[in-house]
């Protein structure tokens, strides 16, 4: 099977999307735990700053056994606390106030044409999408249990079209092999920059590049976002009105740095310019964690102002 790319210029925000009242569908969504809880997005936020316990603690007058205690999650600032250390660490000081109390949590569903499934033994989420007609399929991040993954796909049954990988991490792709090997017709698509992760599969990748659409149905198309800062290969993919961001977006949070050559800023800076470009009703669908949407990241996430 010989799979065409669209090249685009730019990922521009796709308009004319399905409402989130006609596609929204809870689907035995399990109410999942947010990916961060307050002390792993101030240790993130620290890392992204490069301001340690020392320097934080001189810079807002805060003893650094307190501090230490927030980072170990045996405590957690005041409003008037997480104020004073946002703005040192270039956080949102009300996003992140309400981030440390706890005060948020998004309220999305699962669209009605995506499947959510456990990665076990590993702590993060994998998606099975589907066009109407109920017979093609993409795969998100196939990792974990491999069974798991062949009934998902058996389960429509579904010809599968695509196996999606947003990044080179093994709770993401260490299933790739089996799911190839059962549907030999699929097309594997994942960044050049992350691709080795694959071992010998990477020949057999559809070497993608920002804004590139993969053809999926009559008049549909699945768009890839490079967006490094995860890992130097992180991408996202939109598919109507959803995106699967794996470990560049979390609800409430974004994903720790592991790239060689990208970085903090760079991660933010993807978001801002790529998924933040996107209409504010588009689902995000996490690699860890709950589901949220566009317009409640821009509002809720502390990690951007």
């Amino acid at each position: 099977m010989k799979f065409k790319l669209r090249r685009k210029v730019a990922a521009a925000p796709r308009k004319g999307a399905p409402s989130h009242a006609e596609e929204a569908a809870t689907m035995d969504w399990p109410r999942l735990p947010l990916e961060d809880d307050p002390a792993d997005v101030l240790r993130k936020a620290q890392r992204g700053a490069r301001i340690d316990i020392p320097e934080l603690a001189h810079r807002t007058g805060i003893e650094e056994d307190v501090v230490q205690a927030w980072r170990s999650g045996d405590a957690v600032p005041t409003e008037d606390q997480a104020r004073a250390v946002a703005g040192i660490l270039r956080l949102d000081p009300g996003r992140f106030a309400d981030s440390m109390a706890r005060r948020w949590y998004p309220g999305a569903d699962l669209p009605s044409y995506v499947r959510h499934h456990p990665h076990d033994p590993h702590p993060s989420n994998g998606y099975l999408f589907f066009l109407r007609d109920g017979k093609s399929a993409a795969l998100v991040d196939p990792a974990g249990y491999p069974k798991t993954l062949l009934a998902a796909v058996n389960e429509g049954p579904y010809a599968l079209r695509y196996i999606l990988i947003t990044h080179k991490h093994a709770d993401h792709c260490d299933a790739t092999a089996d799911v190839a090997r059962a549907f030999p017709g699929a097309q594997i698509v994942m960044h050049r920059s992350d691709v080795k992760a694959i071992g010998p599969l990477a020949r057999r990748a559809l070497d993608v590049v920002d804004g590139d659409e993969l053809p999926f149905g009559e008049g549909a198309a699945i768009r890839m976002l490079h967006t490094p800062g995860h890992t130097d290969g992180s991408s996202c993919f939109l598919f109507r009105s959803t995106v699967f961001t794996g470990d560049t977006l979390f609800a409430g949070s974004v994903g720790g740095i592991f790239a060689d050559t990208s970085s903090y800023d760079d991660l933010i800076a993807n978001v801002n310019t790529k998924l933040f470009a996107l209409d504010d009703e588009t689902i995000v669908m996490p690699g860890h964690g709950p589901p949220s949407t566009i317009a409640a990241e821009r509002a809720h996430n502390p990690f951007f102002r």
